[in-house]
Protein backbone atom coordinates (compact mmCIF):
# COMPACT_ATOMS: atom_id res chain seq x y z
CA UNK A 1 0.00 0.00 0.00
CA UNK A 2 1.46 3.37 -0.95
CA UNK A 3 2.42 5.90 2.11
CA UNK A 4 0.52 8.45 2.77
CA UNK A 5 1.58 11.82 1.25
CA UNK A 6 1.31 15.40 3.20
CA UNK A 7 2.09 18.26 0.83
CA UNK A 8 3.17 21.18 3.60
CA UNK A 9 5.08 24.22 2.74
CA UNK A 10 7.82 26.40 5.08
CA UNK A 11 7.91 24.74 8.34
CA UNK A 12 9.02 28.11 9.75
CA UNK A 13 6.62 30.41 8.02
CA UNK A 14 3.26 28.30 6.92
CA UNK A 15 0.55 27.61 9.72
CA UNK A 16 -1.44 25.58 8.26
CA UNK A 17 0.92 22.73 7.14
CA UNK A 18 1.98 23.09 11.01
CA UNK A 19 -1.63 22.51 11.55
CA UNK A 20 -2.41 19.27 8.90
CA UNK A 21 1.13 18.39 10.08
CA UNK A 22 0.17 17.95 13.57
CA UNK A 23 -3.23 16.15 13.09
CA UNK A 24 -1.50 13.69 10.72
CA UNK A 25 0.25 13.15 14.01
CA UNK A 26 -2.47 12.80 16.70
CA UNK A 27 -4.38 10.45 14.02
CA UNK A 28 -1.03 8.08 13.99
CA UNK A 29 -0.51 8.40 10.13
CA UNK A 30 2.93 8.15 9.16
CA UNK A 31 3.75 10.72 6.41
CA UNK A 32 6.31 11.46 3.62
CA UNK A 33 6.49 14.86 3.41
CA UNK A 34 5.97 16.69 0.03
CA UNK A 35 7.75 20.45 0.65
CA UNK A 36 6.69 22.81 -1.84
CA UNK A 37 9.08 25.47 -2.09
CA UNK A 38 8.58 29.42 -0.86
CA UNK A 39 9.46 30.04 -4.42
CA UNK A 40 6.66 29.16 -5.53
CA UNK A 41 4.37 32.33 -5.92
CA UNK A 42 1.14 30.98 -5.00
CA UNK A 43 2.89 29.62 -2.17
CA UNK A 44 4.23 32.31 -1.40
CA UNK A 45 1.53 34.40 -1.95
CA UNK A 46 -0.18 32.47 1.08
CA UNK A 47 2.68 32.64 3.18
CA UNK A 48 2.44 36.35 2.82
CA UNK A 49 -1.34 36.70 3.32
CA UNK A 50 -1.81 37.85 -0.50
CA UNK A 51 -4.05 35.09 -1.62
CA UNK A 52 -5.53 31.95 -0.25
CA UNK A 53 -3.89 28.71 -1.72
CA UNK A 54 -4.98 24.97 -2.01
CA UNK A 55 -1.59 24.02 -2.39
CA UNK A 56 -0.68 22.89 1.36
CA UNK A 57 -1.71 21.32 3.12
CA UNK A 58 -3.03 19.01 1.43
CA UNK A 59 -3.37 14.94 2.35
CA UNK A 60 -3.02 11.64 -0.26
CA UNK A 61 -4.45 9.24 1.38
CA UNK A 62 -5.46 5.83 -0.24
CA UNK A 63 -7.17 7.23 -3.38
CA UNK A 64 -8.39 10.18 -1.62
CA UNK A 65 -6.95 14.03 -1.64
CA UNK A 66 -8.35 16.13 1.48
CA UNK A 67 -7.06 19.93 1.74
CA UNK A 68 -8.19 22.44 4.26
CA UNK A 69 -7.23 21.91 7.84
CA UNK A 70 -10.85 21.30 8.85
CA UNK A 71 -11.66 18.34 6.16
CA UNK A 72 -8.18 16.86 6.98
CA UNK A 73 -9.12 16.79 10.56
CA UNK A 74 -12.62 15.32 9.73
CA UNK A 75 -11.13 12.86 7.70
CA UNK A 76 -8.27 11.17 9.48
CA UNK A 77 -11.12 11.27 12.87
CA UNK A 78 -13.38 9.47 10.78
CA UNK A 79 -10.38 7.15 9.25
CA UNK A 80 -8.93 6.81 12.73
CA UNK A 81 -11.87 6.56 15.44
CA UNK A 82 -9.36 5.15 18.22
CA UNK A 83 -6.99 8.07 17.85
CA UNK A 84 -9.27 10.21 20.16
CA UNK A 85 -8.57 13.21 18.14
CA UNK A 86 -12.27 14.69 19.04
CA UNK A 87 -13.63 14.38 22.13
CA UNK A 88 -15.42 11.24 23.61
CA UNK A 89 -18.24 13.40 24.87
CA UNK A 90 -21.18 14.64 22.74
CA UNK A 91 -21.05 18.12 24.14
CA UNK A 92 -16.99 18.43 24.73
CA UNK A 93 -17.07 17.35 20.65
CA UNK A 94 -19.19 20.23 20.16
CA UNK A 95 -17.34 22.36 21.66
CA UNK A 96 -13.97 21.48 20.12
CA UNK A 97 -15.32 21.45 16.30
CA UNK A 98 -16.47 24.99 17.55
CA UNK A 99 -13.61 26.60 18.36
CA UNK A 100 -11.87 24.83 15.84
CA UNK A 101 -14.05 26.57 13.24
CA UNK A 102 -13.79 29.38 14.75
CA UNK A 103 -10.10 29.99 14.38
CA UNK A 104 -10.20 27.98 11.32
CA UNK A 105 -12.41 31.23 9.53
CA UNK A 106 -11.56 33.98 12.11
CA UNK A 107 -8.70 36.10 14.06
CA UNK A 108 -7.63 37.80 10.23
CA UNK A 109 -6.31 41.13 12.06
CA UNK A 110 -3.94 38.16 14.31
CA UNK A 111 -2.77 36.25 11.47
CA UNK A 112 -1.72 39.67 9.18
CA UNK A 113 -0.02 41.51 12.34
CA UNK A 114 1.30 38.49 14.24
CA UNK A 115 2.79 36.66 11.06
CA UNK A 116 4.43 32.92 12.15
CA UNK A 117 8.10 33.10 12.48
CA UNK A 118 9.31 30.40 14.37
CA UNK A 119 12.81 31.56 14.30
CA UNK A 120 12.18 34.97 15.52
CA UNK A 121 11.73 36.78 18.38
CA UNK A 122 10.68 40.24 19.14
CA UNK A 123 11.11 41.74 22.56
CA UNK A 124 9.44 45.39 21.98
CA UNK A 125 6.92 44.75 19.41
CA UNK A 126 4.25 47.17 19.48
CA UNK A 127 0.74 45.29 19.19
CA UNK A 128 -1.53 46.31 16.28
CA UNK A 129 -4.93 47.68 17.89
CA UNK A 130 -6.74 45.98 15.16
CA UNK A 131 -5.16 42.69 16.94
CA UNK A 132 -5.65 43.11 20.86
CA UNK A 133 -9.39 41.93 20.26
CA UNK A 134 -8.53 38.50 18.51
CA UNK A 135 -5.57 38.16 21.06
CA UNK A 136 -8.60 38.61 24.06
CA UNK A 137 -10.90 36.75 22.28
CA UNK A 138 -8.49 33.67 22.10
CA UNK A 139 -7.01 33.83 25.70
CA UNK A 140 -10.99 33.51 26.61
CA UNK A 141 -11.31 30.59 24.48
CA UNK A 142 -8.29 28.90 26.03
CA UNK A 143 -9.15 29.96 29.87
CA UNK A 144 -12.78 28.73 29.20
CA UNK A 145 -11.62 25.34 27.87
CA UNK A 146 -8.90 24.78 30.59
CA UNK A 147 -11.14 25.23 33.54
CA UNK A 148 -14.02 23.23 32.05
CA UNK A 149 -11.90 20.16 31.13
CA UNK A 150 -8.70 20.47 33.46
CA UNK A 151 -5.99 21.08 30.92
CA UNK A 152 -3.25 20.69 29.94
CA UNK A 153 -4.46 20.55 26.75
CA UNK A 154 -7.42 22.17 25.64
CA UNK A 155 -9.57 18.90 26.45
CA UNK A 156 -7.50 17.88 28.64
CA UNK A 157 -5.39 14.98 26.05
CA UNK A 158 -4.55 16.57 22.62
CA UNK A 159 -7.21 17.01 20.11
CA UNK A 160 -7.80 18.83 17.14
CA UNK A 161 -8.50 22.04 19.01
CA UNK A 162 -4.43 21.82 19.87
CA UNK A 163 -3.76 21.18 16.36
CA UNK A 164 -5.99 24.27 15.06
CA UNK A 165 -4.59 26.39 17.95
CA UNK A 166 -0.52 25.89 18.36
CA UNK A 167 0.44 27.86 15.58
CA UNK A 168 -1.24 30.79 17.53
CA UNK A 169 0.97 29.91 20.46
CA UNK A 170 4.13 30.54 18.31
CA UNK A 171 3.01 33.92 17.61
CA UNK A 172 2.26 35.32 21.13
CA UNK A 173 5.46 34.03 22.00
CA UNK A 174 7.57 35.80 18.51
CA UNK A 175 5.96 38.40 19.66
CA UNK A 176 6.52 39.16 23.37
CA UNK A 177 2.17 39.11 23.81
CA UNK A 178 1.09 39.17 27.39
CA UNK A 179 -0.69 36.12 28.34
CA UNK A 180 -2.80 35.84 31.62
CA UNK A 181 -1.23 32.54 33.52
CA UNK A 182 -3.14 30.19 31.91
CA UNK A 183 -2.82 30.93 28.42
CA UNK A 184 1.29 31.03 29.23
CA UNK A 185 1.09 27.50 30.41
CA UNK A 186 -1.09 26.41 27.81
CA UNK A 187 1.54 27.76 25.49
CA UNK A 188 4.49 26.03 27.56
CA UNK A 189 2.53 22.74 27.24
CA UNK A 190 2.10 22.90 23.56
CA UNK A 191 5.63 23.85 22.53
CA UNK A 192 6.58 20.75 24.83
CA UNK A 193 3.94 18.23 23.51
CA UNK A 194 6.94 16.39 21.42
CA UNK A 195 5.38 16.74 17.94
CA UNK A 196 5.20 20.59 17.72
CA UNK A 197 8.71 20.16 19.13
CA UNK A 198 10.18 17.95 16.20
CA UNK A 199 8.10 20.56 13.87
CA UNK A 200 9.66 23.52 15.83
CA UNK A 201 13.11 21.95 15.59
CA UNK A 202 13.08 21.23 11.96
CA UNK A 203 11.79 24.90 10.98
CA UNK A 204 15.03 25.75 12.87
CA UNK A 205 17.14 24.17 10.06
CA UNK A 206 15.15 25.20 7.21
CA UNK A 207 17.74 26.96 5.11
CA UNK A 208 15.04 29.39 3.30
CA UNK A 209 13.84 33.04 4.39
CA UNK A 210 11.73 35.64 3.69
CA UNK A 211 13.25 39.19 3.62
CA UNK A 212 8.96 40.09 4.25
CA UNK A 213 8.59 37.95 7.45
CA UNK A 214 12.25 38.65 8.60
CA UNK A 215 12.57 42.40 9.46
CA UNK A 216 12.60 44.12 13.12
CA UNK A 217 9.06 45.63 13.12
Amino acid sequence: MARAVLTISSKNYSSWSLRGWLLCQLAGLDVEEKVVSIDDPANRAELLLLAPSVLVPRLNHEGASVWDTLAIAEYLAEQFPNAGMLPGDRLARAHCRAISGEIHSGFHNLRSALPMNLKARHTSFKIFAGAQPDIDRIQTIWGECLDKYGGPFLFGKPTVADAMFAPVCTRFLTYGVAMSPAASAYCRTIMDWPPMAAWVAAAKKEPEEMEELDFEF
